[in-house]
């Protein structure tokens, strides 16, 4: 039985209001709502959308929201379905980072964010070790995450170059096997490119408007994040250090310690974790010309972020069955996963090294801390963080409130 709007409206409400913990808690959310407790979905349909989001760049769990609103109620449901998981985490962003904007550089809320960063630094090595148990599986993927570590630490790579090569790799290991005969229904091509132009158009027009209006900061930043969109496998860690690189390094748009924090304020809020990008699109705006600006490239960024998953799904929908028959396309996925691993590795590295050391210099071969510079407090913290969560086993939720807590209560003490 086809589901009506108002339960679509009402599962997908709750799932984006409560979508807390990451991808992983926000899928196996869906399965016991869409496939468990209402039986939208069968148990096949979902793990085949599943791998196929996969495949895709972007955020996995976004896109399969989509996808389950798509394959309910069409285009007009996977709108629905989509939006709703996306929109309540990115009104809690737009509160928070105003709220960062504002008083952000005060020495309490600077005191109480030692303690989300010490949680940050746990919560990526968290994601570091559950990717690697999935994705290395071989020699091959093991020599994949060490290439694709020493690529970013060491030599700086761009990321898209990394994934490319690493998609390259498991493509042509994946050669030899044989493809299954596809039994699904052809789609008319010209409805393919119709729905991709028309997607793909939706996305570029505040690209050309802005730059119509000569808008050369919006532009730029809407080019940047349309790059992102196009990179983004592996979830939101395997793209925050090349983020991190060109919004800092090139763009300065944003100081290293601002990107720490606004990685540690996007994991309180639920949705996708990609809706760093929309944090750090506010304070951008806000730095170059004050909350106007700041709503506008938030919005920018939201938009060029989140319409191309729509693009993806939308156009790529009807093929997933025929798609997912092809080993070459899983080769290139394996590939991918493997070297996201040693990716979200040098984030892993990054991060611990701008939390536990005051100066950190970048060298022609990596960044470089001055031992004299180290923290202790920091390093205490990160050990409490990382009892919390990884021995513990605390929510994620609850280890950000304890070391929030705990980075108060030494401030008021001190």
């Amino acid at each position: 039985m086809t589901p009506a709007f108002i339960e679509i409206f009402g599962v997908f409400l709750r799932i984006g209001l409560l979508s807390f913990g990451g991808p992983a808690a926000q899928i196996s959310m869906m399965h016991d709502d869409l496939v468990v407790r209402h039986k939208w979905l069968s148990e096949q349909q979902f793990l085949g959308a599943l791998s196929f989001c996969m495949l895709l760049p972007g955020p996995e769990a976004m896109q399969l929201a989509t996808y389950a609103g798509w394959r309910l109620r069409g285009v007009p449901g996977g709108l629905l379905a989509g939006l709703l998981f996306v929109l309540p985490g990115a009104v809690v962003i737009l509160t928070l980072a105003m709220g960062y904007a504002y008083f952000g550089q005060l020495p309490l809320v600077q005191a109480l964010f030692l303690g989300v960063k010490a949680a940050v630094v746990v919560i990526v090595l968290q994601a570091l070790l559950n990717l690697s148990r999935r994705a290395l599986a071989g020699a091959q993927s093991w020599v994949l995450a060490g290439l694709g570590f020493a690529a970013m630490f060491f030599l700086s790579l761009p990321f898209p170059l990394i994934i490319a090569a690493a998609a390259l790799w498991g493509y042509l290991a994946s050669r030899g096997e044989a493809s299954v005969p596809s039994v699904t229904t052809p789609v008319p091509l010209g409805s393919t490119l119709r729905t991709a132009a028309f997607w793909g158009a939706l996305w570029a027009a505040p690209i050309g408007g802005s730059w119509g209006l000569g808008a050369t900061f919006l532009t730029d930043l809407a080019l940047f994040f349309s790059k992102l969109a196009l990179v983004t496998f592996g979830g939101a860690y395997a793209v925050l250090a090349y983020m991190t690189e060109t919004v800092v390094a090139t763009k300065g748009w944003l100081s290293t310690a601002q990107m720490i924090d606004a990685l540690g304020l996007a994991e309180t809020t639920p949705g996708p974790l990609i809706l760093v990008t929309e944090f750090v699109g506010l304070l951008a705006g806000f730095a170059k010309g004050g909350p106007g600006l700041a709503i506008l490239a938030g919005a920018m960024t939201l938009w060029v972020t989140f319409i191309p998953c729509f693009l993806w799904i939308f156009t790529g929908a009807p093929y997933i069955e025929s798609l997912l028959e092809r080993p070459r396309l899983k080769g290139a996925l394996a590939g991918i996963s493997a070297a996201v691993v040693g990716v979200i590795a040098n984030l892993s590295v990054w991060f611990a090294l701008h939390v536990l050391f005051g100066t950190v210099s970048e060298t022609r071969f990596g960044p470089v801390p001055e031992i004299a510079s180290f923290a202790p407090l920091s390093f205490a913290m990160v050990l409490l963080a990382g009892a919390l969560l990884l021995w513990l086993r605390l929510s994620m939720l609850r280890v950000l409130g304890l070391m929030v807590l705990f980075a108060g209560a030494l401030h008021g003490l001190s």
